[in-house]
């Protein structure tokens, strides 16, 4: 990653936990709510010591659940607000990830990512989490989350959560995974300069006349705190504009169809992505996380044999970048999509491609990262067939 023509006297040598962590408090967050969890309980850890340095609030509540409604609670008073977890308690998370979602609560949830199914492998990584970021929640509703590949990014990224959360008021979703969380790498902490901060939209109208899901102001209804003056209710009913439940059809669908519209109408804007060596490449390698730093070696050690190929590296998951991918799929001849699963993304890839041509996985399971020559090797076979 860049240094910004800084010297090294700077780097700092944390963990991707405590990167987390770090970046939250640059990022206004002033509440965190969980409960331990490998492989995440350092982000905790880390915020039970910066918070109450900060002015902020810390608490370990008793179980997964209460912690996201802990959050929830606290978004509503007007925090910035954090959990994070991994496989099981991001399970348990569901319900309220839909409350917040319907109640267009701003909150971060980090989900480093571990072996599963139930238990499964506490202390190894796995990327197999995807789909269930995307529909672990029941009901129609819309999703932002990011997979970084870099302890820099992991600290920018976990700052656009927040970011995005407080813009569009929704849930956002960091996934890293085992390998990124307990990693440590040097890196040169971001300056202020180099991103902003977004606070929620207040309202501009006298509390009387407030309503928190106005969609005059927009797809994003301003949003007041709690404890400043503005009533308003909260719940997990389908509601009209004053937050009162309501079971008339067409209230109910106008306001799902505003809370999807609101981030999908932006999904070309938020679907970030890295493109390595794909100017005239024949194979597009698909990765994300921590794999796509072994996927770039692949491409580079295939590069060297003579295969055009090239990496799409997805630092946004959802929503998905599927405009580009299918500008891609009309030049290449073939994809290659490494992931620590049995197959989620890919079938993501395969939507996008829209069209006949090899799209195969390098999967793998058991608590072992993809290593390159697993990679290496498909994209070798692949670029023999296509």
């Amino acid at each position: 990653m860049p240094s910004h023509g800084r010297d090294k006297s700077d780097i700092v040598f944390w963990q991707g936990n405590e990167v987390v962590a770090q970046a939250a408090i640059a990022a206004g967050c002033r509440f965190f709510a969980g409960y331990p969890i490998t492989p995440s309980s350092e982000i905790a850890a880390v915020m039970a010591e910066r918070l109450p340095e900060v002015g902020g609030k810390f608490i370990q509540m008793e179980d997964e659940i209460a912690a996201m409604g802990a959050v929830i609670g606290a978004s509503l008073a007007g925090e910035k607000s954090l959990t994070a977890t991994s496989g099981p308690g991001f399970s348990l998370k569901m319900e309220h990830i839909g409350y917040a979602c319907m109640i267009e609560a701003p909150c971060v949830i980090i989900n480093v990512m571990r072996g599963g199914p139930s238990t499964g492998l506490p202390t190894a990584p796995a990327q197999a989490d995807i789909m269930q970021t995307r529909w672990g929640t029941h009901g129609d509703h819309a999703t932002i989350a990011y997979a970084p590949s870099f302890h820099r990014e992991i600290y920018l990224y976990t700052i656009k959560c927040f970011n995005m959360a407080e813009k569009y008021r929704v849930p956002t979703i960091l996934l890293i995974d085992e390998v990124l969380g307990h990693m440590s790498e040097g890196m040169h902490v971001p300056d202020e300069s180099e991103y902003e901060l977004f606070d929620r939209v207040k309202p501009s109208v006298p509390p009387e006349e407030y309503n928190p899901y106005d969609a005059r102001f927009g797809d994003v209804p301003p949003m007041a705190n709690y404890f400043e003056g503005y009533r308003f209710h909260a719940t997990g009913l389908n509601h009209g504009a004053n937050g009162f439940p309501t079971t008339n059809p067409e209230i109910c669908h106008s306001e799902e169809m505003r809370m999807i519209r609101k981030v999908m109408k932006d999904a070309e804007v938020l679907a970030e992505y890295e493109e390595y060596l794909l100017e005239d490449a024949e194979v597009c390698v698909f990765a994300f996380g921590s794999t796509a730093r072994g996927a770039k070696m692949a491409v580079d050690r295939a590069r060297k044999s003579g295969i055009k190929v090239g990496l799409f590296r997805a630092i946004t998951i959802w929503p998905f970048p599927e405009k580009r991918v299918h500008e891609l799929a009309q030049r290449v001849k073939a994809f290659v999509v490494p992931e620590m699963n049995l197959g989620q993304i890919i079938l993501e890839v395969e939507r996008a491609a829209h069209r006949e041509m090899p799209i195969v996985g390098v999967n793998r399971v058991g608590g072992v990262p993809i290593p390159p020559y697993e990679i290496l090797e498909k994209i070798k076979e692949i670029a023999q067939n296509a």
